[in-house]
């Protein structure tokens, strides 16, 4: 029962929080947005900065979760790609490899292969025809 309990709190914050990026007044002149209703339970009141371009510290929803008492938010909401997750994992790990493996065939293929002689004429070839 507390399982579905939890699940039921999570949906709704899910849901409380993309109408709030959704129904945002945007600010073109300051480049920032800002709430247009009170989100308590995201602990948004109105006219709170969402988001804005210089000196500013996002709203996270891994914050609003554990705040809500929300236990193991791990598995709600992934890691952010600064700090760690699946795309950095690519980047680092699986993408540093496959360049190594080009490079190592490369090389392998260059040694095995005969060396050119210069061409004569430039590589117009042998013959001497006059145009």
């Amino acid at each position: 029962m507390e399982g579905l309990a939890r699940e039921e709190i999570i949906k709704e914050l899910k849901e409380r929080w993309k109408m709030l990026w959704r129904e945002r007044i945007d600010d073109k002149v300051r480049a920032e947005g800002i709430a247009d209703k009170d989100y308590s339970v995201l602990f948004v009141e109105r006219g709170t900065v969402i988001f804005a371009t210089r000196d500013f510290r996002p709203l996270s929803f891994r914050e609003v979760l554990e705040l809500n008492g929300v236990v193991d938010v791990d598995r709600v909401v992934p890691p952010s790609p600064c700090v760690g997750g699946w795309g950095r994992f690519i980047r680092t790990v699986i993408a540093s490899q496959n360049r190594d493996r080009r490079v190592s065939e490369t090389r392998r293929f260059l040694e095995g292969r005969k060396k050119r002689q210069h061409l004569k004429k430039g590589g117009r070839g042998w013959l001497h025809m006059q145009v």
